[in-house]
């Protein structure tokens, strides 16, 4: 097997599993979703007894974090997040290229810098202990591991794009959006 052949096969098994992390991902955001109208179909349930399920809103306030910090990076992958692509549309393909590194080496900046900064403090709630101060105590740091993994994964995903626009190749990102408009939907364009 020639070397070429080898880097073929390399990069076809990265881009699979990179593909099943954003994936995998994805399916723990809409679990987490779930786990929201769970929780609160219990919470209406248990009122119609007088009852109430402890900590429902800390859990569901939780869940909107995770829900929100895993989808990102599959959201980014399929061209969902808010982008204003205007100016960058009506450039030729070597300026769209190295427009598109530029606003990608920013966008890696700015998501590292929320990567470093929300590993700190959960790193910081575990060392202290620290514990949620709702009717039932939680360790504050599990439900904030979503966000450095979430936004890590959205690095990744940031990254995995600036590697295929160096290499020549168009953003998953312009690619998916373009699919959508091209089928007649538009329902993330609005």
């Amino acid at each position: 097997m020639s070397a070429s052949t080898k880097g073929v096969i390399r990069m076809a098994s990265v881009r699979r599993v990179l593909d099943a992390a954003y994936a995998a991902a994805a399916g723990l955001a809409a679990a987490s979703l779930l786990l929201i109208f769970l929780v609160m179909m219990a919470q209406i349930g248990l009122r119609q007894f007088g009852e109430q399920l402890p900590a429902a809103d800390d859990i569901s306030a939780y869940l909107c974090v995770s829900t929100t910090f895993f989808a990102l990076a599959a959201t980014f992958k399929r061209g969902e997040l808010i982008r204003v692509g205007m100016a960058l549309d009506r450039l030729g393909p070597g300026a769209r290229r190295v427009a598109e590194l530029v606003a990608l080496s920013l966008a890696a900046a700015m998501v590292a810098y929320i990567v470093f900064w929300t590993a700190q403090d959960t790193l910081f709630s575990w060392e202290i202990e620290e514990m949620s101060q709702g009717t039932v105590a939680l360790p504050i740091w599990v439900p904030k591991l979503a966000m450095p993994f979430g936004a890590g994964l959205l690095l990744v995903a940031i990254l995995d794009e600036w590697v295929s626009v160096l290499r020549g190749t168009r953003p998953s990102y312009v690619l998916a959006a373009e699919a959508r408009a091209a089928s007649g939907d538009f329902t993330a364009e609005v």
